[in-house]
């Protein structure tokens, strides 16, 4: 299995868009690729090549759906009460079309059913989830003030890619630390890792509900 976590940024900010690549092996995951600065067209060639040799599990931290009407899906409603439980802050989830989101979610619509047009030898399976809430549901209690402080602090970022390496996440440079998008992208991949192999399970999941929110969201 290859296993791809990617922190998406809006269409004109490419800089900030950030896709790790795993290959699992045993119980853990090893870090076969790490890159920043992609187009749409860089993450489908990546998916694509690694679909030609493996089954391939991505999740993605963009919005792949939005509610008709507008405003919060049930599904943001339901983890957004879910991360405050933790100890988070409400306010990292936004509703899809919020005007600082819409062209987040943009994106991640478009780019989540051109990789359903791949030409894949391998299944490819897509999920979306939240990277912060990943983080502070597996942390123990005492330790979640570093999930509310990653995005602003090195420290931080520091204890959290020593903690993915415990969560089975191996060969991790020491340069993920230098910001949170490269952070949140091995989050992703720990997510769907979770979501998608037999042996472990998401902290927490809303269903994929057809037509209009087509894949699973989880944590």
């Amino acid at each position: 299995m290859r296993v791809i976590g990617i922190d998406l940024s809006g269409p004109k900010n490419h800089k900030d868009t950030v896709l790790t690549i795993f290959k699992q092996e045993e119980n853990h995951l090893q870090l076969v690729k790490w890159e920043n600065n992609l187009s749409d067209q860089d993450i489908l060639k990546e998916v694509f090549e690694q679909s030609q040799l493996d089954e391939v599990v991505i999740g993605i931290d963009a919005p792949l759906s939005y509610e008709d009407g507008g405003g919060d899906r049930k599904s943001d409603r339901e983890l957004r009460k879910f991360i405050v439980n933790l100890g988070m802050r409400s306010g990292s989830i936004m509703p899809p079309t919020l005007n600082r989101m819409v062209y987040l979610t943009l994106r991640g619509i478009k780019l989540s059913r051109e990789i359903e047009n791949l030409n894949a030898v391998y299944p490819i399976s897509l999920v979306e989830v939240h990277p912060g809430a990943i983080i502070g549901s597996r942390l123990s209690k005492q330790n979640i003030e570093y999930v509310l402080a990653y995005k602003q602090e090195q420290s931080a970022r520091s204890y959290i890619r020593n903690w993915l390496s415990e969560q089975g996440l191996t060969q991790l440079p020491i340069e993920i630390e230098a910001e949170s998008h490269s952070i949140d992208a091995c989050a992703a991949a720990l997510g769907a890792w979770h979501w998608k192999a037999p042996s472990y399970s998401a902290k927490w999941i809303f269903p994929a509900c057809p037509p209009l929110h087509p894949y699973d969201y989880c944590c």
